[in-house]
């Protein structure tokens, strides 16, 4: 299997292995895929770390198996590509990318699914199609620029320059930065404190985000308002609300 998914303490971890750079080739986009929508219908997963190994993350496209596509093959296969990221980016549930070693194409644009991506403070991020007279191809000239700006964005695409730990943490293209050596720990870490958290309502404010930037803002005012009403109908509102009235903030302990 080149992509495994382990599940304890209610997190789910999507584990690529593909030695030695963990090429994402057709396999590895497909069973992603199938992953992914195993997970949003486990109730047993409250949230997700995406992880490679432990010097590299995912280092983009298998290019040797690009290669031998003509345009009408990759005319068929560039929806299963893009299908596959989404099925991850589309997951009801945290996502939290531990980013190693290099990141880079397909790889980043994997990263990019997350909802925040914690990275070594050697990792090497990038979206370098450019140099092989391409585009990014699963999301990178979408999703990119709604996290760090089009400027930003273009700066990287059209360039294809790497870009180190330190530089993606200040253009907010990763959200920390640790020793390599404590990366899948502080994912884990991460990963098991919202595996605790209100699953319904961690539901709701990722939809909420995430739909709110693809429509207006009245839309997105709309959706925020159905879902803030409708967790008034959950348990975890009564818990958290009872929690805070009689314990203070922050020690609630919600149903699992």
């Amino acid at each position: 299997m080149t992509v495994h998914l382990e599940v304890a303490d209610g997190v789910g971890t999507l584990r690529l292995d593909r030695p030695p750079m963990n090429a994402l080739d057709i396999d590895i986009q497909d069973r992603l895929r199938a992953f992914a929508e195993e997970i949003t219908t486990r109730e047993d997963i409250r949230a997700v770390v995406v992880r490679g190994s432990e010097k590299v993350f995912a280092a983009g496209a298998d290019i040797k198996e690009m290669r031998g596509m003509d345009h009408r093959a990759m005319v068929n296969r560039s929806r299963g590509l893009q299908d596959a990221f989404t099925a991850v980016a589309r997951i009801p549930k945290p996502v939290i990318a531990a980013v190693t070693g290099y990141a880079l194409g397909g790889g980043c644009e994997l990263a990019l699914c997350a909802d925040l991506r914690i990275a070594a403070d050697n990792a090497k991020l990038g979206q370098p199609e450019i140099l092989l007279g391409l585009i990014p191809g699963a999301g990178g000239t979408q999703r990119l620029p709604r996290l760090v700006g089009p400027s930003r964005a273009k700066d990287l695409i059209l360039t294809g320059r790497m870009v180190g730990a330190e530089e993606a943490l200040r253009i907010g293209l990763v959200d920390r930065v640790v020793p390599a050596a404590e990366v899948m720990a502080e994912a884990d870490a991460l990963a098991r404190k919202l595996a605790d958290g209100p699953a319904i309502a961690l539901r709701a404010a990722k939809e909420s985000i995430d739909a709110g930037l693809e429509a207006d803002i009245d839309s997105g005012l709309a959706l925020e308002r159905a879902w803030f009403s409708a967790l008034f109908a959950t348990e975890d509102r009564e818990i958290g609300m009872r929690s805070f009235v009689e314990e203070g903030p922050g020690k609630a302990r919600f149903t699992r």
